[in-house]
């Protein structure tokens, strides 16, 4: 399969993430769960981040989601610890269970296998296993809605994500056409410049999500930033090194109304320095929608951008070389 067909498949992923975590029993926990960890890199990680922005707001306890060997020095026995690795085999992420373990935290997982699934098993561990073998950054669909029902049986959200699910397979698949219309154009637009990305607070997880794709997929590099924090440092780096930059601002209906009149002055500001400008605004009613319709438009753009840098969207090669030379170690 090429990368556009994973993209392609989008809601057909979130569709048997549904169905798969609807067909696994996870056991009960009575304890009380005071702060939530969830480990993970790359494109496992992406969907501890997406997923903390979308529901800290909403949730009374702290969520936080780490990349790293390391651990918050909070974790303890009152810590639900998800580790989210595709290939099972992260080593940032077993580091780190391994030093939750060590805490008594709670422990669930959500994998295709590898060594992390083989933890879990021996440790009967609440799991929920995806499809193995792909991609782990097109895979992204499976592992971030099974994050979701992971955090449901704990008791930490309610139902009503399953109603944003449902809705967000159905607004992906008829605005499909349109949002194909939008990656191109936009991937124009960024062909052969650096792209800089900006979104609303809430929303950074996106704008890091369509920076890792290009990264991995168009073979870019970019940055992102977030208002309003940009506004009191990177704003004044609007004056020089300003040549070759396509901007993109990732916008919803939900961003905090001073939010909305920040980014409109940014704009003010930044097109006297370049008219590579582009607004892209979300749709749907709820976060979850808001979000992962951004997601599609920038998994599009970045399958558009390896065609047009003529790369192949899948090969990581440089990835694989440096976890080989980690392994010598």
């Amino acid at each position: 399969m090429k990368m556009n067909d994973y993209i392609n498949d989008f809601s057909n992923h979130l569709r048997e993430a549904i169905e798969i975590a609807n067909n696994t029993t996870l056991s009960p926990y009575t304890k009380e769960i005071r702060n939530i960890l969830i480990c993970g890199l790359g494109g496992s990680g992406i969907g501890g981040t997406i997923v903390s922005d979308i529901i800290s707001s909403k949730v009374n306890i702290p969520i936080a989601a780490t990349k790293d060997y390391s651990i918050p020095n909070f974790v303890n026995e009152h810590t639900l610890v998800i580790a989210n690795s595709y290939s099972g085999n992260t080593e940032e992420t077993l580091y780190a269970l391994e030093k939750c373990q060590a805490r008594g935290a709670e422990i669930a997982v959500i994998t295709s296998g590898g060594k992390l699934k083989t933890i879990a098993e021996e440790n009967k561990y609440n799991n929920i296993i995806i499809p193995g073998n792909q991609p782990p950054r097109a895979m992204f669909g499976y592992a971030f809605t099974e994050l979701f029902f992971m955090l449901n049986h704990y008791g930490i959200i309610d139902d009503s994500f399953k109603s944003d699910f449902d809705k967000v397979i159905n607004l992906i698949d008829t605005e499909k056409a349109d949002i194909q219309k939008q990656a191109m154009n936009l991937a124009k637009k960024m062909y052969k410049q650096t792209p800089v990305i900006y979104v609303a607070k809430g929303f950074e997880g996106v704008a890091v999500r369509f920076r890792q794709q290009l990264n991995e997929n168009s073979k870019m590099l970019g940055w992102h930033n977030v208002v309003p924090e940009m506004n009191h440092n990177e704003l004044l780096g609007w004056r020089t090194n300003v040549d070759d930059l396509a901007v993109v601002y990732f916008r919803n209906k939900c961003d905090y109304d001073r939010n909305q009149i920040r980014m409109d002055i940014n704009k003010k500001v930044i097109s006297k320095f370049t008219s590579n400008i582009t607004e892209i605004w979300s749709k749907g009613d709820s976060l979850i929608e808001n979000s992962l319709y951004h997601i599609s438009v920038g998994d599009w753009t970045s399958w558009y951008l390896s065609e047009m840098n003529n790369v192949d969207a899948i090969e990581i090669d440089v990835i694989d070389f440096l976890k080989g030379e980690l392994a010598k170690i």
